[in-house]
């Protein structure tokens, strides 16, 4: 059985200590390989690497870097479906899923590869009499990420390429459930051009992130995971003196109001309930009818619902995988089984489901509630799995209080032909990202990706100019040029250049 490595200063290197991790394919229960758990011995030796190569990298220009990361996509490109074969062996999703988060992966290296562009500063002539100012955008130096099982390459890609884009060095912790995809891509970075050091792979579990946070050499940290370990690494990574972005969790509502087409609206909250086995943090796992809608709502939910395939996310025809390990799903089946015992009605049951050859599987099918109450612990608690929940509101006024009443504010998506709703509520909803019949509103890599309240904790949000900003420093430069004839003046007045 192989067993993996680390990725440090351009290589595959043995972890100092004896701890590994099983890797596990979801869909047969089997372990497929194994991973070593980084030491905080490891973790030092790939930050020295990273601040060993993070001068040369600081000073190679843009277009350089800009370059290095334009190989670096094409090579992604070509490895696509690779990498897809591995998030999928190791996730379990679909391998057309896996594809698809593969692709966003990838868009965010295609923004990142305008580094030239995307780094020029401000420049104001004359704030003063011979004055001019003009600020630039400088790197802040050994970042560090550490990232979810659910999207083995897409959220790594969220973070490491804008960093090195913008001239910092990178240490990336993937969660040791799905190391192989990070680890693949270290090294098609290094066949891209990118110098040893600049980007390493430690795949670990606490031990791993507790090294990063109080690291004095690490500037910077990225995380997406849980709202509680967002709320460690932010308290912890900020208590160091570090700058940090850490995504948290979600309970993503979406609103349907009467005048929804429900065809098309189905479908939608089919995909975003259910795809991935519902392990996304922009899934939706709630929906609010609005008025009377609700019953043939249900129905339509009900019926789509059952006829989706669960199995192998490697097989043809099957719709949704299992889900990560057996863990998570006596986990999810816990929650199902709470919503039956606090009262909420039972639409479809996705427990005991048995996929022929794979009964060693970790698999939960389709689920559906309706009737649920604000109090009701699947409403109030992430479930990261196939649930769907539904809640019924009076009004639209009633189902944006709802939702603004809910301490996660991540996604949201409003189902509706009226403009005017639509209006309202992407006005008035306290989420950070809003679809108006858009079921996961994942914005493109060009804009920034991130939520509010309990699911982000930090100011500035992921990729897109928000995630430019993040990875670098503000630094204002006032410039005077005097003439050998002017006259010395000295004054200990405060200077005002008008």
């Amino acid at each position: 059985m192989n067993t993996l490595s680390l990725w440090i200063n351009g290589k595959h290197t043995a972890s100092l200590g004896s701890r590994t991790a099983e890797v596990t394919n979801p869909a047969t229960g089997c372990v497929i390989r194994h991973v070593p758990l980084a030491t905080s011995e490891d973790v030092n030796a790939a930050v020295a690497a990273a601040r060993a190569a993070y001068p040369a990298w600081r000073d190679t220009t843009a277009l350089r870097r800009s370059r290095i990361l334009n190989r670096f996509r094409e090579l992604l490109e070509m490895h696509r479906a690779e990498l897809a074969r591995l998030a999928s062996e190791e996730h379990g999703k679909t391998l057309e899923d896996a594809a698809g988060s593969v692709q966003r992966g990838i868009e965010v290296v295609e923004f990142a590869v305008g580094a030239p562009h995307l780094l020029k500063g401000e420049h104001a002539e004359n704030v003063g009499r011979g004055v001019d100012c003009h600020s630039v955008l400088q790197p802040v130096g050994v970042c560090a990420g550490i990232t979810p099982f659910n999207f083995p390459a897409m959220v790594p890609m969220w973070m490491f390429p804008i960093a090195i884009a913008c001239g910092n060095t990178f240490v990336l912790k993937p969660s040791e459930k799905v190391p192989s995809c990070s680890l693949r891509m270290a090294e098609l970075f290094k066949e891209a051009g990118l110098p040893d050091g600049v980007f390493n792979v430690v795949p670990g579990d606490k031990e791993a992130v507790d090294a990063l946070l109080i690291h004095p050499d690490v500037r910077a940290i990225s995380f997406v995971g849980s709202t509680p370990v967002a709320k460690y690494i932010y308290e912890t990574a900020a208590h160091h003196g570090k700058r940090v972005q850490a995504l948290g969790g979600a309970k993503n509502h979406a609103v349907v109001l009467p005048d929804a087409s429900l065809d098309f609206t189905a479908d939608a909250i089919m995909g975003a309930a259910y795809g991935s086995a519902g392990e996304r943090c922009m899934a939706i796992s709630t929906v609010v009818a609005v008025g009377d809608i609700a019953d043939e709502l249900v129905a339509k939910l009900k019926d789509k619902a059952e006829r989706l395939v669960t199995g192998p996310g490697d097989q043809k025809g099957v719709d949704m995988g299992p889900v990560i390990s057996k863990q998570h799903k006596d986990r999810i089946v816990g929650y199902i089984d709470s919503g039956v015992a606090q009262g909420a009605r039972l639409v479809t049951d996705g427990r005991g489901i048995v996929v022929p050859g794979f009964e060693s599987g970790y698999f939960v099918g389709p689920t559906l509630f309706d009737h649920v109450s604000t109090e009701m612990t699947i409403y109030r608690e992430e479930i990261f799995g196939p649930v769907l929940i539904v809640l019924r509101a009076a009004s639209l006024g009633d189902a944006i209080n709802l939702i603004n009443s809910n301490p996660y504010a991540n996604g949201t998506a409003i189902f509706t032909s009226s403009g005017a709703a639509a209006r309202r509520f992407q006005n008035e909803i306290e989420v950070g990202m809003v679809g108006i019949n858009v079921p996961i509103p994942v914005p493109m890599a060009f804009f920034s990706f991130g939520g509010w309240k309990s699911s982000l904790f930090g100011d500035l949000h992921m990729h897109g100019m928000e995630g430019v900003y993040f990875y670098t420093r503000t630094k204002a430069v006032t410039t005077r040029w005097p003439e050998l004839s002017d006259k010395k003046t000295s004054t200990l007045a405060m200077p005002t250049l008008g």
